[in-house]
């Protein structure tokens, strides 16, 4: 223990009883509104201290209670985003079924237009993997009477003709594929040329003169004359023109978004289709005359008679 030397004993011992005295003094003395003097002084001294411990305690019960706070928040941001991604789940199942919904519509208007039709809807199921080719295979095959060169179309235009059958599927020669074809014409001009793939997205028309007016935007249809087709089918639209050499090279939009065909209709005919009884019914009504058209007559394979000795003395040979 640090000894006080004895000329301070006395001033120690002075300054003590002093204290002594004033706090005797502040216990005995008292004021009308607050109390003891010797209370005034101590709530004084320990006023800023209790702030000081108050503003910790409730700064850290803040920071406590933002820690928790931000752990419920977080669980609840990610609830959220559950609940958001389910929410954009069933907006796009929704969205599928309000377009599918949208194309069997306009497959169903097109076939009760055109009832006297013969035609069958089908579903597109799969691709060609052959960037050479372009080529689709549908849901319907032999079983559903499907035969090759069959026109393929959509409520919007052409699509291509049956390249293959299977049983139960069959194979569709997109028209943009290089070796596809239709017999088109110009709507405006009736100038008819064929309209075939250049293993592009766009159209080719072929075989237009130099000297004939085509201009952008023009609409090309079927003319019929493929016995595949029937006339006035919406092929595409003139997108690009440049003059060459013997004739112009032209270039069309597809009228059916080919790129992202889901469902189609297949033409189950080979023959060109009358799909005009609606215009004849018009001219009718007008009193204006109404000209027959005859359908072309199918070719027929020629069968030797049996009467015949030389055909059959021909097929006798091996």
């Amino acid at each position: 223990m640090v000894a006080i030397p004895s000329r301070h004993k006395s001033l120690f011992l002075l300054i003590g009883v002093v204290v002594l005295q004033i706090l005797f003094l502040a216990i005995q003395i008292r004021r009308d509104s607050q109390g003891r003097l010797i209370r005034v002084w101590t709530v004084g001294a320990v006023t800023p201290f209790e702030r000081v411990g108050a503003s910790g305690v409730g700064g850290i019960r803040g920071i406590w209670n933002h820690y928790f706070a931000l752990q419920n928040a977080a669980r609840d941001n990610e609830r959220l985003n559950r609940e958001n991604a389910e929410l954009k789940l069933q907006l796009n199942e929704l969205q599928n079924k309000a377009d599918e919904a949208d194309r069997l519509g306009k497959l169903l208007d097109f076939k009760q237009t055109h009832k006297t039709v013969p035609m069958l809807a089908a579903r597109v199921i799969a691709s060609s993997a052959d960037s050479a080719t372009q080529t689709l295979y549908l849901d319907r095959g032999e079983h559903d009477g499907i035969r090759r060169n069959m026109g393929v179309i959509t409520p919007d235009g052409v699509v291509g003709k049956i390249s293959e059958t299977y049983p139960n599927t069959s194979q569709v020669l997109l028209l943009t594929d290089r070796d596809s074809g239709v017999g088109a014409m110009l709507v405006e001009s009736h100038i008819q040329s064929p309209v075939g793939g250049a293993g592009e997205p766009l159209l080719a028309m072929k075989y237009v003169a130099n000297d004939d007016t085509v201009a952008i935007g023009q609409h090309v249809v079927t003319s019929g004359m493929d016995r595949i087709f029937p006339r006035d089918l919406p092929v595409g639209t003139v997108a690009q023109i440049k003059d060459g050499n013997p004739f112009k090279q032209i270039r069309l939009k597809p009228a059916a978004n080919l790129e992202s065909l889901e469902d189609v209709i297949v033409l189950l005919s080979v023959q060109p289709l009358d799909l005009t009884k609606s215009e004849s019914k018009e001219a009718k009504d007008s009193g204006a005359p109404i000209a027959e058209v005859k359908p072309v007559a199918e070719a027929k394979p020629i069968v030797a008679s049996k009467k015949d000795p030389q055909s059959k003395s021909k097929t006798a040979k091996p």
